[in-house]
């Protein structure tokens, strides 16, 4: 017998779905009560990320308790740079802190040969998520494998951590564009390592998750964004040539038309700024779009929640949507409307 079709991977395949498939960024977190007993077990994130069974039964939670259409790896974006041993720590009320990288021996100190044994248990997690869902009756629910886009990858690394408009970061690439690109590139290949392994172990889908995209200017998008995606995506399509690619790159404006058809994603995230309708206009018809809820219209919920929902899912009926955040869910998010968004969407 034909296992049941997945409806994210139809989408993906380019065919639309409707209803259309619903998973939300940090569907597994801090706001589920299950995630925080387990969290308070394993103080360290880093520790938790690197933990197989914690982290796959973390990334089951939210299927469990939603029957969303994918899941998602746990982990984080950060655990490429401490992989390349670069440093990464979670302080409390900090978010994450890294050294600042600024000059050619930072570089020079970064290990790429390192990636995949450091994180091998991160690979276990994504086969131990593939075998739960099996297991647990999940057979149409999809498995994303992810990293960060090299150049957000890089904001952090370079800034130490967040930043309100990663000034050291833009000012690096226009002072010294070759040492810049000497850690672009860097990145980029262990990046495809890290993908591919994940896609070894068993993930149906890779997401690019280029968070701070939209802080440059049009020419370093173009070089710092959409080169390095297009050259990921094009090395991961001879690596695992059926395993689609999803781009975020986030507050990219008008440039996600440019991005979407240059880089060779499957799809492009959204996120809440753009008006879904005209993403579409700029994306074509080749490239599915996945988006764009304001995650602050799920923590209020009732009518405001039901009503940015509906303008989303009547704007873009009939098109090739995965229906998602604009930005991931917050802490302060009320599980019970998490339920009730799923329900109007599979109602739609």
């Amino acid at each position: 017998m034909n296992a049941p079709p997945k409806p994210l991977l139809s989408v993906l395949a380019g065919h639309p779905v409707w209803p259309p498939p619903v998973w939300l960024m940090r569907q597994a977190g801090r706001y589920l009560p299950e995630y925080r007993a387990i969290r308070a077990e394993v103080p360290d994130f880093v520790a938790l990320c690197l933990d197989p069974v914690r982290a796959a039964e973390v990334t089951l939670q939210p299927i469990r308790r939603f029957g969303f259409d994918a899941a998602i790896l746990f982990s984080d974006i950060l655990m490429l740079p401490w992989a390349l041993g670069h440093g990464l720590a979670f302080k409390e009320g900090e978010g994450p802190v890294l050294p600042k990288l600024r000059d050619a021996a930072a570089v020079d100190r970064l290990d790429p040969t390192q990636v995949r044994a450091k994180l091998a248990p991160v690979m276990e997690t994504v086969r131990r998520i593939r075998s739960g869902l099996t297991a647990e009756g999940f057979d149409a629910t999809a498995l994303i494998g992810f990293a960060g886009a090299p150049f957000t990858v890089a904001c952090y690394m370079i800034e130490g951590g967040g930043s309100k408009d990663f000034a050291a970061t833009r000012a690096l690439a226009y002072a010294d564009p070759a040492l810049f690109q000497r850690l672009m590139d860097l990145l980029v290949d262990a990046t495809v390592d890290y993908l591919s392994a994940q896609a070894d172990a068993g993930a149906e889908v890779l997401m690019l998750f280029d968070s701070w995209a939209g802080v440059l200017s049009p020419t370093l998008f173009r070089t710092h964004v959409i080169a390095p995606a297009q050259r990921i995506v094009a090395r991961l399509r001879v690596l695992h040539p059926g395993i689609p690619v999803i781009g975020f790159p986030r507050l990219a404006g008008l440039m996600v038309g440019e991005y979407a058809k240059a880089s060779g994603v499957a799809a492009v995230g959204l996120d809440t700024g753009m008006e879904p309708h005209a993403a579409v206009a700029l994306v074509g018809g080749d490239v599915a779009v996945q988006g764009n809820l304001d995650p602050m219209a799920l923590v209020a919920g009732g009518a405001a929640l039901r009503a940015e929902a509906a303008s989303i899912l009547t704007g873009l009926r009939g098109q090739r949507l995965i229906f998602n955040l604009g930005h991931g869910i917050v802490p302060q998010t009320p599980p019970d409307h998490v339920g009730a968004l799923v329900e109007q969407i599979r109602a739609a």
